[in-house]
């Protein structure tokens, strides 16, 4: 009877390919809290074999520190583009290979020129979606205990003492982001809101200091769901959470009439973008799965979960109605007039930041 003989030297060469062909279907993912839709991972894993391993982060604090101390471990991540623009001088990232990403095409020239303000001629980032920071609240509990005459247009919602203590009552939550608080609190000073004057930001901690006995507590994600819940009635957060604050609502039943709004001063406008650090272990998984993200029909459909407008010009025809319509998700030019961008800070400003930051957190 004929004998298969299979050699040890043939059984260790089968498990070294076997092994090698394992690891290279595998990518790190780390992205913001709540910013992907609930199938899109789970697609892009049936389609390419690829497994994904997805983290969290609900801070550029956070993102930033492991960035910086290396070795993350990750082969996709999502930074903020005034935190991209610090990150690449510290050459945090691979430049992009674009010939590895034929959907390049589909992005909104417009969109990658506001981002060549921050990665200078599109080399190492691709813009995912762009939010502004305003202020999101349970109208008919701000109207109950402020009046049916309040004024809605303002920061001095929330930056006014007498409006803020008042509020208190039903809960009050801001951003746990120093570097998009304080550009809001100097622009609604009348200051330059990327100031480089330790004594502006002196100032604006003066007026934190001052509210914080009113302020429930400091996050930035765990907002959604307490606005959903009606644990709070009002938060500084960014755009889209807001969105997805009454979608929560309304599918939990309750009858909230949860707005945003960027008050008249004026508000951030910031942009996300995806990046590969060097050192990635599974960089070519990585380009996949940007092409996959840079495809119409997959950015569209997560901007109708996260209600998010991403920056890919080719997606609107795939967009739901009431996502392409909401002009507090997709904003008329006259409140696109009102959006700044936070520039890039000094280390100096920066940890004056932080340790400014630290005391207002701390109540002292």
């Amino acid at each position: 009877m004929f004998q298969l003989k299979i050699y040890p030297i043939f059984i260790l060469f089968l498990l070294i390919f076997l092994n090698t062909s394992l690891q290279a279907k595998q990518l790190n993912f780390y992205n913001w809290s709540d910013y992907i839709a609930p199938d899109t991972i789970k697609n892009f894993q049936q389609k390419t074999g690829i497994n994904v391993t997805y983290d969290v982060f609900d801070s550029n604090e956070v993102l930033d520190s492991k960035l910086m101390a290396g070795n993350t471990g990750f082969d996709v991540v999502m930074p903020t583009d005034s935190f991209l623009a610090r990150q690449l001088h510290a050459h945090i990232y691979m430049p992009l290979d674009k010939d590895k990403l034929p959907n390049y095409e589909h992005l909104d020239p417009k969109f990658l020129k506001m981002m060549e303000k921050f990665d200078p001629k599109n080399l190492y980032a691709i813009p995912y979606m762009w939010q502004s920071t305003g202020i999101g609240f349970d109208v008919d509990k701000v109207k109950q205990i402020l009046g049916e005459n309040v004024s809605l247009d303002s920061w001095d919602l929330l930056f006014n003492e007498e409006n803020i203590k008042k509020l208190s009552q039903c809960g009050v939550a801001f951003l746990d982001a120093p570097s998009e608080i304080f550009p809001t609190v100097l622009n609604y000073l009348g200051k330059d809101p990327n100031s480089k004057q330790a004594n502006d930001y002196y100032e604006a901690a003066n007026l934190l200091t001052k509210i914080r006995p009113y302020i429930t507590y400091f996050h930035s994600s765990k907002y959604i769901n307490d606005l959903a819940d009606g644990d709070i009635c009002v938060a500084i957060g960014w755009s889209g959470d807001f969105f997805q604050a009454a979608r929560a609502a309304k599918n939990a039943g309750q009858k909230k009439s949860i707005h945003y709004l960027v008050p008249k001063e004026g508000a951030i406008i910031t942009f996300d973008a995806l990046a590969i650090p060097n050192g990635a272990k599974n960089s070519e998984e990585a380009y996949q799965f940007l092409n996959y993200l840079l495809e119409p029909k997959v950015i569209a459909n997560i901007t109708n979960h996260i209600f998010y407008p991403n920056a890919n010009k080719d997606a609107k025809p795939y967009l739901d109605n009431d996502v392409i319509t909401n002009p507090a998700i997709y904003p008329p030019e006259d409140v696109l007039a009102r959006l700044f961008p936070i520039k890039e800070q000094s280390p100096k400003i920066d940890r004056l930041m932080v340790r400014l930051w630290t005391k207002v957190l701390s109540g002292f």
